[in-house]
């Protein structure tokens, strides 16, 4: 897979949601209907991802493979459950 220049926005209405675009196409390809429940979108970030690339919560193969099929990737807020083993608190 090649390099893609990824731009993320947060969205207004849900803490920790994330949409990942190609920088070149921006918002265009992201339904209306997601939109609307995403909220105002603010870009918080553009980088150059491949690969390799280390992401917090997302897997960088599957976050260039969702661009290239549907125009976007989504990131959720973690669950109670992923919460929990991120702080090492679940045993």
């Amino acid at each position: 897979m090649t390099k893609r220049l990824i731009e993320i926005f947060r969205g207004s209405r849900k803490a920790e949601s994330y949409l990942y675009v190609d920088k070149q196409n921006g918002l265009v390809d992201v339904p209306e209907a997601l939109m609307a429940q995403f909220g105002e979108p603010t870009s918080v970030m553009t980088i150059m991802l491949d690969s390799q690339r280390k992401l917090a919560r997302a897997d960088a193969v599957e976050v260039m493979a969702k661009i290239e099929e549907q125009g976007y990737y989504l990131q959720m807020p973690p669950t109670a459950a992923e919460l929990l083993d991120r702080d090492g608190s679940r045993g």
